[in-house]
């Protein structure tokens, strides 16, 4: 439906299907992705899982990860390291990563919360994850004319994702829409990267996200689960 409004309006499309949940899938993807075009100029990471409502129980990935953990920041982590070539080729470029201001701290003693699950916990740690991942491949990125933001497009946009979180939208998908568009295309952010940005304000995260120790840990435990060598990873993070 999506591509048919697309091209009612004189634009082109094309769906790709992918399951997120699996890496396998992720990698798919990107090959389909290279298949089709020799250029990407914007990439934007918003796939995601809700908390899941009151009392949402813990759910694993194909690969045997938290569900939200691997759905909302990993599988953005695989798929902008398997298009970053593509990336460089096209600069300037640009990275968006849809984070949200519901934001907890990673605890890198149980990432995927064998003790005492939370939906709403996993669902605010996976997005604090996609913002340390955003300021540690910004600085990465440095000098290759790729940017990388994040943002909290709007609160509680009305989508399936709220509703069957038990809440009351507040916000249009239309104004979460146009700051993610604001992000990716406008003229006046040009060459500002690793920043933070609440709706089309750019904002502070938690403090965990401007901790270096805690992004390099972060990153590399993203290369072990995602099961890319340190090699690679020089090669396509400089």
């Amino acid at each position: 439906a999506t591509v048919a409004a697309i091209e009612v309006k004189g634009g082109k499309a094309e769906f790709l299907a992918a399951d997120l949940a699996s890496l396998a899938e992720v990698r798919r993807l990107a090959e389909a992705v290279r298949a089709r075009t020799d250029r990407l100029d914007i990439l934007i990471n918003n796939a995601g899982v809700g908390t899941g409502g009151q009392g949402a129980k813990r759910q694993v990935s194909a690969d045997g990860y938290e569900l939200r953990f691997a759905v909302n920041y990993l599988a953005g982590f695989l798929l902008t390291s398997e298009l970053l070539p593509l990336l460089k080729a096209s600069a300037p470029a640009r990275i968006v990563n849809v984070a949200s201001a519901g934001q907890q701290a990673i605890d890198f003693d149980d990432v995927m919360l064998t003790h005492g699950y939370s939906g709403v916990r996993a669902y605010c740690q996976s997005k604090l994850a996609q913002i340390l991942f955003t300021v540690d491949l910004a600085q990465q990125l440095e000098g290759t004319g790729i940017t990388v933001n994040a943002l909290h497009p709007a609160s509680y946009m009305d989508t399936t994702m709220v509703r069957q979180a038990g809440v009351t939208p507040w916000s249009s998908v239309e104004t979460g829409a146009d700051a993610i568009l604001n992000l990716a295309t406008s003229p006046a952010l040009e060459g500002r990267s690793g920043r933070y940005f609440d709706g089309q304000r750019e904002s502070r995260a938690d403090a965990q996200a401007y901790d270096e120790k805690a992004r390099r840990r972060l990153r590399a435990l993203s290369l072990e689960l995602t099961g890319q060598s340190s090699a690679t990873s020089k090669e396509q993070h400089p």
